[in-house]
């Protein structure tokens, strides 16, 4: 290959031009002021899995990866054919139960009129007997009556007794069976999108078996890692500010929600491999849900970016020009 003379002052020039670049860029960098402290990390989110409480046959599944779901909106449902005909059966031991009680009632209406029968025949034969006009083996006979009527009248009390509990275990069964039911329904507990699909009408999967992976978009924050002389000055609700590497103009308020207490070695993602040697403390950042909520449909975990933290004593420090507050707009 033969270079020229004029191949080797283009190349110079060319180099020279990104000097001038570099170095004007190098001068007008945006520097951080005293008390501030920096980390790169990624927008999170919690994972929700979508789970079966008891075994069964998935029946159908109503959302695709992607979708966004609210609270208590149906994603799932499991196959509930068998809990509906032990639920029908259990209603009706309900109702037979019911029947045994009012039988049992009956009966100890029966057995305490016989009851107070035979101590009215007794008292009679007891003034008859004072006055020896009734000899002593009728009055027995009448106490021996008393004292069978007595003891049935307690039993009947007893079966009555018994009906009851037979009816609360009943009901009891019925409401139990009813909560299995509402298990094969798997509802969203917040507001996200589904991140995976793990299972398909048919399936059948065992207790805990994951149908879907939500991630709750409702609690979104960056984790990021910071040396021991910054991490010790960070506080809990320190004020912070987050800038994406995808909306570079773009600047989102935030709040330390959490400094971890253990030190440990930063992430490969994270850090550069000279960084990794050293020990660094886990920071988390929220994102307020009054921020999040408006923009919440288009709110994309994953997303790299880089945080800025408030350390102590510089909480009435002002935040430079480019890390002011600077939302994107609202979702309509």
């Amino acid at each position: 290959m033969v270079v020229t003379t004029r191949h080797c002052v283009l190349a110079g020039a060319v180099l020279f031009a990104f000097a001038i670049v570099a170095g004007a860029w190098w001068l007008n960098r945006p520097t951080l002021p005293d008390g501030l402290a920096l980390g790169n990390g990624r927008i999170e989110a919690d994972e929700v899995a979508i789970a079966t409480k008891h075994p069964g046959r998935v029946k159908s599944v109503l959302v695709e990866e992607g979708d966004f779901v609210e609270p208590g909106q149906v994603l799932a449902r499991m196959d509930s054919a068998e809990l509906e005909a032990e639920w029908r059966e259990s209603k009706a031991m309900a109702r037979e139960a019911v029947e045994q009680r009012n039988v049992a009632l009956a009966i100890e209406v029966q057995r305490k009129s016989e009851c107070d029968l035979a101590e009215k025949e007794l008292q009679r034969s007891s003034h008859l007997f004072e006055k020896h006009v009734q000899s002593e083996s009728q009055l027995d006979v009448k106490r021996s009556r008393f004292q069978t009527a007595v003891a049935a009248c307690d039993a009947a009390k007893a079966r009555q007794v018994d009906a009851e509990a037979v009816i609360e275990a009943a009901n009891a069964r019925v409401d139990r069976i009813a909560v299995q039911m509402d298990d094969t329904v798997l509802r969203a507990t917040a507001r996200g999108r589904v991140l995976y699909r793990l299972a398909e009408p048919g399936e059948v999967l065992g207790a805990g078996g994951r149908v879907l992976t939500l991630v709750d978009l409702t609690d979104i924050y960056m984790e990021i890692f910071l040396p021991s002389r910054q991490a010790m000055r960070v506080e809990i609700g320190a004020e912070a500010r987050i800038i994406l590497d995808a909306f570079p103009d773009v600047t989102i308020p935030a709040a330390v929600s959490f400094v971890s207490p253990e030190a440990q070695f930063t992430p490969k993602q994270v850090e550069t491999p000279s960084e990794r040697d050293k020990l660094m403390f886990r920071v988390k950042v929220r994102v307020p849900a009054e921020v999040v909520e408006p923009r919440i449909e288009v709110v994309k975990t994953g997303v790299r970016g880089v945080a800025y933290v408030k350390l102590r004593g510089s909480e009435e420090t002002a935040w430079p020009a480019f890390l002011e507050a600077r939302l994107p707009p609202e979702v309509q």
